[in-house]
C-alpha cells in the first residue's frame, strides 16, 4: 500500500522551539492537505473567558441543550470564523469527511443541530484556522518546527483533555519529551 505524502486526518504538533509564539505547544488537527495546500484546525488550547454559549449568542441562536463548552483556538487565521470537528454520526451542509476518522463543519447548521440536541455525537467548537499555501507546509515539514502524528484521532479530539494534548500525542509518537531540545540543529 502506496503511503501518502499528505497528512490529511493526521495531527502537528509543534516541536519544542518552534519559533513562532503563536503555534508554541500547538495540536493541530489536519483537515485538509494536498498539492493545492493545507488547513488545520488547532485543539491543543481554548481561548480563554470564550464558551459555546457566548458564541451562540452572538449567532442569534438558543443554546438550547448545548453545554457551555469550551471554545478551541483554532489558529491565527479568520479568528472569527467558527469550525467543528466532530464524529462520523452527523452531516450536515458542507460537511467534509476527514479521511474518515472524523468530520468538519463550518456551517451554522451544525450549531443550530448542537443546541436542539440533534447533532453529532461527539464534537468541539474553533475559531480561526491554521493554512499553508500549495507545498509551504510540505516544505515546513523538511524542517524543525513539526511532528506529524498519524494514530490516536478519536481520542486524541474526544477523550484527551486540551491541556495533555501535545504531550499525549508525542506519548502516542513515541517520543519522549524530556529527551527534545528546543535549538535545531546546525551544521
Amino acid at each position: 500500500m502506496k503511503q501518502s505524502i499528505f497528512l490529511t486526518g493526521q495531527f502537528l504538533l509543534a516541536m519544542p522551539g518552534i519559533g513562532d509564539a503563536r503555534f508554541d505547544r500547538s495540536v493541530i488537527a489536519m483537515c485538509s492537505h494536498d498539492e493545492r495546500g493545507a488547513l488545520g484546525i488547532g485543539v491543543g488550547s481554548t481561548i480563554n473567558g470564550l464558551g459555546l454559549h457566548d458564541v451562540l449568542q452572538q449567532l442569534e441562536i438558543a443554546p438550547g441543550v448545548a453545554p457551555d463548552a469550551s471554545v478551541h483556538f483554532g489558529g491565527p487565521v479568520e479568528t472569527r470564523r467558527g469550525f467543528v470537528l466532530h464524529s462520523a454520526d452527523w452531516g450536515g451542509q458542507d460537511t467534509l469527511d476527514v479521511a474518515g476518522k472524523w468530520r468538519l463543519s463550518g456551517t451554522l447548521d451544525v450549531l443550530r443541530a448542537i443546541a436542539a440536541g440533534a447533532g453529532p455525537s461527539r464534537w468541539l467548537v474553533a475559531l480561526g484556522y491554521a493554512g499553508w499555501g500549495a507545498g509551504q507546509l510540505d516544505a515546513e515539514m523538511t524542517r524543525h518546527g513539526w511532528l506529524n502524528v498519524e494514530d490516536g484521532a478519536e481520542d486524541m479530539l474526544f477523550d484527551t483533555p486540551v491541556t495533555d494534548r501535545w504531550a499525549r500525542g508525542f506519548a502516542v509518537a513515541g517520543v519522549d519529551l524530556r529527551l527534545l531540545s528546543v535549538e535545531a540543529g546546525h551544521s
